[in-house]
């Protein structure tokens, strides 16, 4: 009969069956359901029956009853007469007699739901369903006042053994408008124990007083955005009658020239009028042209590395996977769900996808390399003396930065206006709270990222967290077109060129080991942005896979991307090279990696992984890819690697927008993640394609007629 009650009080305690638990000193009874269960007086002084009302028992029952409003008119004795006051005795006295209204506010509030001890810190209740209860047409009964919804953070420590450290709880509120954060605060610390500590370190109101409409950011952002919209919308009209009046002159022009037998006639001139230089710049924001450019996969200029489209596709899907797995741990109610995850082998695919990255660097020096060549024996050489010579290498040197400076500025700060936008509204609409500031850093340092130069300041100043890889990038082109520029002078002149990139090279390995032995880099799972401020942002650790994709696409260039390979050397190539990628990415294992075996790891892992894709794209392009070299050609990638960067970008905010505009936290399911991981990827490229049209195709186009 002893163990049957205790088992009671705790399922009772749990949540499990009982609604509500109580325990009553004067009677010595334990309530559930408002059924009475007496103790016998053989049991009152049981050890065990005293362990379950008076020990850590009675702390989780306190847990289970805390922030319910049914106790708070014992608690609000001290107040003096407010009008929060009276509002909430209103409510109350509503609630304990059945009111519908009253009853919707308490069930909109947060309170202990389960999983506390498993990581549930958001008790939040529903923003959306407190605000519809003063919508008439919904609610037959409405409250008799307005009323707010509030998010309080409370710092809790329970027993200092049932919580080890203390804990921050994101508690919900729905309460009468006429009780201000200080009366809720002054209510939600009455709740203390003996034993425990429980402190309201603030509250806000959701939505707060940000209006997005009177926002000057907003209003710049959007008015760029409708006024490039509209451009779109004029030059695509005026290329659609443009083509209309063309193909009527050529149906003209081929019927006279079918009735005329003259051969003169036969041999009319049907060229079609020059454009003029006013048309060509309205037609560049086109989106007919443009949208055609962006999704034609037949058109493949000669010699084009076409593999290199399907790497992009994968490299970005990856990384869309680990930040939407960031994502969803963020708003996850169930947080031990993510300890279990990072136990698994699998997710080492998530910890150690700092790799995609470095495929983009890959990428971006082996294309930057064989385009400059290609392009350079092109040209006839010239007989300059070396004072001409520096001055044109100058000359291009500045061509070529202000190239790439426009051809990635313009979608860039639209995404980070856009940004800094979101963030603003989410710090004043969501009820939880983002661990990110952009709303303010990027107000204070956007410059930095308009000058490509984020990535050498704290990660506490960072402006779009994840734009450290194109300021990487870009600081990586200038290296490459100085060395390039170099290069092209002769064989002395690339032999230095060479040289210099070696040095280079191995500086960034010694570098990158001393920095990771000082602080003792340990490379581990669970904390895969260890050091970012020292090591995993900056050039010195990211730029290896950068110089071996040079070195390969200047390979490709003197081999016209042939290479004839024993059939043993292939087998050899594919086994070390798949081997590589595997053992970098999974090789840490759950325990990680100790010093100095991380430091070596850090300094030259990166580079072993561009040695690697220089493997798998000399083989696809000589023909010896295999089942992965036809995948990565896949016609259908093309259009999905032409989005890439625009993808790259805007991702991120759109995860934060999705996740944080819910009024509650998510339950973590793999099978969900992956419903998540579908949805991220498929929108990010959809918005991608549209800031494409907008900003990246007609800045590519106007720098065309520009520059050629």
């Amino acid at each position: 009969m002893l163990e049957f009650r205790v088992l009671l009080a705790l399922l009772c305690l749990e949540g499990a069956f009982c609604v509500k638990y109580a325990y009553n000193s004067s009677d010595l009874s334990y309530l559930s359901n408002g059924i009475q269960f007496p103790v016998p007086d053989s049991e009152l002084h049981n050890p065990v029956v005293e362990e379950v009302f008076q020990g850590n028992v009675s702390e989780v029952r306190w847990l289970v009853d805390l922030f319910d409003h049914l106790k708070w008119p014992r608690m609000m004795k001290n107040w003096n007469g407010t009008r929060c006051r009276r509002d909430v005795e209103t409510y109350i006295q509503s609630l304990q007699n059945g009111t519908s209204w009253a009853a919707k506010m308490y069930d909109a509030s947060g309170r202990y739901s389960g999983q506390f001890f498993f990581g549930n810190d958001y008790w939040l209740g529903s923003s959306s369903l407190c605000n519809e209860l003063t919508n008439e047409e919904t609610n037959t009964e409405v409250p008799p006042f307005p009323i707010t919804f509030l998010v309080a953070k409370v710092r809790i420590n329970i027993n200092g053994k049932l919580t080890p450290v203390t804990r921050q709880l994101n508690v919900g509120e729905c309460l009468p408008a006429s009780c201000s954060p200080s009366d809720v605060r002054v209510l939600l610390a009455t709740e203390r124990k003996s034993g425990s500590s429980l402190s309201v370190v603030g509250i806000r109101k959701v939505p707060g007083d940000y209006d997005v409409l009177q926002d000057p950011k907003f209003q710049i952002v959007g008015g760029v955005c409708l006024a490039t919209a509209v451009l779109v919308l004029i030059a695509s009209i005026v290329e659609h009658l443009t083509l209309k009046k063309n193909d009527k002159t050529d149906a003209e022009i081929a019927n006279n020239n079918n009735n005329n037998d003259d051969e003169k006639g036969a041999k009319k001139d049907t060229k079609k009028p020059q454009q003029s230089l006013l048309l060509r710049l309205l037609l560049s924001f086109s989106a007919i042209t443009n949208g055609e450019k962006i999704f034609n996969v037949e058109s493949v200029s000669e010699g084009s590395i076409q593999c290199i489209h399907g790497l992009r596709f994968f490299s970005i899907a990856w990384i869309i996977m680990v930040h939407t797995y960031l994502e969803v741990f963020s708003i996850g109610e169930n947080k031990n769900m993510r300890i279990v995850t990072e136990r698994t082998f699998l997710y080492q695919t998530i910890s150690n996808a700092t790799f995609s990255v470095d495929t983009f660097f890959f990428i971006s020096g082996l294309l930057v390399t064989i385009t400059y060549f290609r392009s350079s024996a092109k040209k006839t050489p010239k007989d300059e003396t070396t004072c001409q010579a520096v001055k044109s290498n100058v000359g291009q040197f500045f061509v070529l930065v202000i190239y790439r400076f426009f051809r990635l500025t313009p979608a860039y700060l639209f995404v980070l206006g856009v940004n800094e936008v979101i963030l603003r509204f989410l710090h004043s609409y969501s009820v939880f709270t983002p661990a990110i500031i952009d709303h303010i850093t990027c107000s204070s340092f956007w410059w930095r990222n308009a000058l490509y130069i984020n990535n050498f300041y704290p990660q506490t100043e960072f402006c779009m967290l994840w734009s450290w890889y194109i300021a990487n990038d870009t600081q990586f082109y200038l290296i490459a077109s100085i060395l390039l520029l170099i290069a092209v002078r002769g064989n002395k002149h690339l032999k230095f060129a060479a040289v210099a990139l070696g040095v280079f090279m191995v500086a960034s390995w010694v570098l990158t080991f001393i920095i990771a032995m000082k602080y003792e880099y340990t490379i581990r799972v669970e904390e895969p942005f260890a050091l970012f401020d020292q090591l995993y942002d900056k050039p010195w650790m990211r730029i290896g896979p950068y110089f071996v994709g040079m070195i390969a696409g200047y390979f490709l260039f003197k081999v016209n991307c042939q290479v004839k390979l024993a059939a043993v050397w292939v087998v050899v190539g594919w086994i070390l090279s798949l081997g590589c990628l595997f053992s970098l990415v999974y090789g840490v294992g759950r325990q990680g990696l100790v010093v100095p075996t991380s430091a070596f790891y850090a300094s030259l892992g990166h580079t072993a992984w561009g040695v690697a894709l220089a493997w798998i794209t000399v083989a696809c392009c000589s023909g010896y890819g295999g089942p992965l070299g036809a995948l990565f050609k896949f016609k259908l990638f093309l259009p999905l690697s032409r989005l890439t960067y625009c993808a790259y970008l805007v991702h991120p905010v759109l995860m934060c927008l999705s996740s944080f505009i819910l009024d509650g936290s998510l339950h973590l399911h793999q099978l969900f993640m992956i419903v998540i991981y579908c949805g991220n990827l498929i929108f990010s490229f959809i918005s991608a394609f549209a800031i494409s049209l907008l900003f990246e195709a007609p800045v590519v186009n106007l720098l065309k007629i520009i520059f050629y």
